[in-house]
């Protein structure tokens, strides 16, 4: 088993036990800010990630450090879910813990999460073109758009829902080109 594999499901059941307690304190919205905007806090501040991630810093200070710095930002489950990944040793695993969160959410209330690259930022209206035809596609009534500009796309776009990827980009456009030249020439040999 791989070792991203062996984290994922380390940090499953962590996953499982947030997205019970959330919906049974019908939070889970909240939840799912706080746990965002802490993510994002964590991959803005490098240093703050390698102080939670070092194991020569003690629970105690990293606890305090927590209780500071999220205490009257987060809602108190969150805040209380982070002690106790320090207390186990599983603080270095947050991010999959929330990835595997949000994909337990997202199934619980029939979100489909459409991730798209693009070179140039989507307007409104072409946001909400989008999210009309992945719902077409899916059947689905929520759709959650992942934006991310990549602009060596030059032209075109990229969505990836679940495994299947749909690729109108240039570059995808060429890969194929290519791919079908490569197999002609080789059967004319």
């Amino acid at each position: 088993m791989s070792s991203q594999g062996f984290m994922s499901k380390v940090a499953l059941p962590y996953a499982e036990a947030l997205v019970e307690s959330a919906s049974a304190a019908s939070v889970l919205d909240k939840v799912n800010d706080d746990l965002c905007l802490i993510s994002n806090i964590l991959k803005e501040s490098k240093e703050l990630k390698t102080f939670f991630y070092n194991p020569l810093i003690t629970a105690k200070i990293k606890k305090n450090v927590v209780n500071e710095l999220f205490n009257n930002q987060v809602h108190s489950l969150v805040i209380r879910f982070l002690l106790v990944l320090i207390d186990r040793r599983r603080i270095t695993l947050f991010d999959i813990i929330i990835s595997k969160y949000l994909e337990l959410v997202y199934q619980l209330q029939s979100i489909v999460v459409a991730e798209i690259m693009t070179p140039i930022i989507l307007t409104d209206v072409q946001q909400s073109a989008l999210i009309n035809k992945i719902r077409d596609i899916t059947n689905s009534e929520t759709v959650k758009l992942v934006i991310t500009i990549d602009p060596m796309l030059i032209a075109g776009f990229i969505i990836k829902i679940g495994s299947k990827t749909i690729d109108t980009s240039l570059h995808g456009r060429l890969k194929h080109i290519s791919a079908y030249l490569n197999s002609a020439s080789s059967i004319s040999i």
